[in-house]
């Protein structure tokens, strides 16, 4: 494709060079080598593009998008724009020809549920034979494939390859979890979602976002980008907000939730460990359903799938059977081990939110204690501290014991980590000891449990390493958890 065909509707200056050339790919990592590419010089939050441009021109790119300038040779286009992300978006949405505008985009938003609002979604088109694809926190599925991604919502490039690569194979739909960081940073920009839906929203992400309005306002992005539906769930206060606020008459926005008046609601809900289920009431008719995740939390997702099937034609019957074949979902409330009453529960409750509902959600079902094992991701700000006192709270309040140990903490100091959410646990009358090895914390749960107890990991879900320092080591929480049982008796 032309430059000046991926450049179409975008401010920008010719610094140097011709904009009438072959351009073959699209990169932002100096890394790779493609031939005649254009590479985008985008901010990192450890390296900036600018600097690697050099790089990138001896692996083969013939144009630079920047947005300051840059000491490159003569014969290497440079374009000037305001901001290179929200030019990557552009550019990428060009080159790969607006694939989303030949799919059906359900763009899913929120601090928790997106992941299990896609699987549901999903076995509900599947039932419906609509071949569908997502983009998420487990990767990216098309042709019923897993590839691996590393950031839920890909950067731009990745994002439209992608969509290009399902428009190609002739999916019908794309469920595309949109992270608030894809938003702010203008990952998802240009994409054309036919619906919208919004989960909740509590503190998470403060590190990019300083403040809950901000992050509201981040999210809420999602709900001018779409052309057909909002479902918002009004049981949630920033959803209540959100609803307020979207005014676009071409654009029609419903309703879910169990305790507020909705569109689209539940009643009669009977919960127990491996089954739930209830009547759904949507605008027309109402039906039985059932789940097989525990908790409200579960109910309130599965709603939010029925409403985005609902929307988009599907019948009820495919509703049900779909929603009836998702026997659980990895790393979400899943249970790695079981003997009797006894229960290993692997769950991403990663945020103060996440983690008092997935204890919540276990209690009823427990005889003996509730142990937890958990860390806390956070920077060292003011935000990282609240969030660390917000979980150790969380903690001391809902579960019988815990076990304080560490999450992704990357460079962050590991004693503070420590030392503030012990504190938390501390001040809130909690039991609990502290173990930095997660491994460790993980094998002392399992040694000190009896045979009527549930241990709840919580933070880390689906994922299969651990970052320390500058190191991602392999670490699965299932494995460990195997292994430990093979000597464990009660």
């Amino acid at each position: 494709m032309l430059l000046k065909d991926i450049l179409e509707n975008m401010d920008y200056e010719v610094i140097q060079g011709d904009i009438n050339q072959e351009i073959s790919a699209l990169t932002y990592d100096s890394r790779e080598k493609k031939v005649d590419s254009l590479f985008v010089c985008i901010k990192g939050f450890t390296l900036d593009g600018h600097d690697k441009a050099q790089e990138a021109v001896g692996n083969g790119a013939r144009a630079i998008l920047v947005e300051r300038e840059i000491p490159i040779s003569d014969d290497i286009t440079v374009i000037k724009v305001a901001d290179t992300r929200n030019g990557m978006a552009k550019a990428a949405v060009n080159f790969y020809n607006k694939p989303a505008d030949s799919l059906n985009v359900i763009g899913i938003t929120g601090t928790n549920g997106k992941t299990s609002i896609t699987h549901f979604l999903k076995a509900i088109l599947d039932q419906a034979d609509k071949k569908t694809g997502i983009i998420g926190t487990l990767g990216t599925l098309m042709n019923e494939k897993i590839i691996p991604t590393n950031n839920t919502t890909p950067e731009a490039i990745d994002l439209q390859r992608f969509l290009s690569d399902m428009k190609d194979s002739e999916h019908d739909y794309c469920l595309m979890e949109v992270s608030s960081h894809s938003l702010q940073l203008k990952r998802s920009a240009y994409t054309s979602f036919s619906t919208g839906i919004f989960t909740n929203l509590s503190p998470d992400h403060l590190e990019l976002h300083k403040t809950m309005d901000d992050y509201f306002e981040a999210k809420a992005e999602l709900f001018t980008m779409t052309n057909k539906f909002n479902i918002v769930n009004v049981d949630d206060f920033y959803g209540q907000k959100l609803v307020q606020q979207l005014n676009n008459p071409e654009v029609k926005t419903l309703s879910y939730g169990i305790h507020e008046k909705a569109d689209f609601y539940a009643t009669d809900i009977n919960y127990s460990f491996d089954q739930t289920t209830f009547t759904v009431h949507t605008p027309n008719e109402s039906a039985q359903i059932t789940i097989h995740l525990p908790g409200e939390i579960y109910v309130s997702n599965s709603l939010a799938a029925i409403a985005a099937a609902y929307c988009n034609g599907i019948n009820m019957e495919a509703i049900q059977n779909g929603l009836n074949t998702v026997k659980n979902i990895s790393g979400r409330l899943e249970t790695v081990y079981k003997q009797g009453d006894f229960r290993v529960v692997v769950d991403f409750a990663h945020t103060e939110d996440a983690l008092q509902k997935a204890l919540t959600v276990l209690r009823p079902f427990v005889s003996g204690r509730l142990i937890l094992v958990f860390g806390v991701y956070a920077d060292m700000s003011e935000n990282g501290r609240d969030k660390r006192y917000g979980m150790g709270r969380v903690a001391a309040e809902y579960a019988d014991f815990s076990i304080v140990t560490l999450d992704n903490p990357k460079k962050h100091d590991i004693k503070t980590i420590m030392k503030e959410t012990t504190d938390a646990l501390e001040r809130n009358k909690g039991s609990y000891i502290a173990i930095e090895d997660r491994a460790e914390a993980i094998r002392c749960a399992i040694e000190m449990s009896h045979s009527d107890d549930c241990i709840l990991l919580a933070g880390k879900g689906h994922e299969t390493t651990q970052i320390i320092g500058d190191r991602e080591i392999h670490f699965s929480e299932k494995e460990i958890v195997q292994e430990a049982m093979q000597t464990k008796t009660f």
